[in-house]
């Protein structure tokens, strides 16, 4: 069974699938190598969700929205709201 190696980046799996995709699609693989292709494909669909999770909670942590919140009060005429 292949499994994505373990320095495999998002975007080469990314790529990897829409091989395997394309492959499948074609009608040409055969019964063993469909089945090959699908375990493959198995490990990189785990992979991309695993580093889409990893970034998502990256970006949560960040507290972007609150940042940006913050840049918009600063930079609005007024200032910051006057909290007397």
């Amino acid at each position: 069974m292949s499994t994505p190696a373990e320095n495999t980046t998002y975007e080469q799996a990314s790529a990897r699938l829409e091989e395997i995709i394309a492959r499948l699609d074609s009608g040409k693989a055969e019964l063993r190598e469909t089945l090959e292709l699908c375990r493959e494909a198995k490990g990189l669909i785990e992979l991309c969700r695993d580093e889409l999770a990893a970034v998502s909670g990256a970006l949560k942590e960040l507290n972007l929205d609150e940042l940006v919140e913050q840049l918009e009060t600063s930079a609005s005429p007024e200032g910051p709201p006057d909290n007397t």
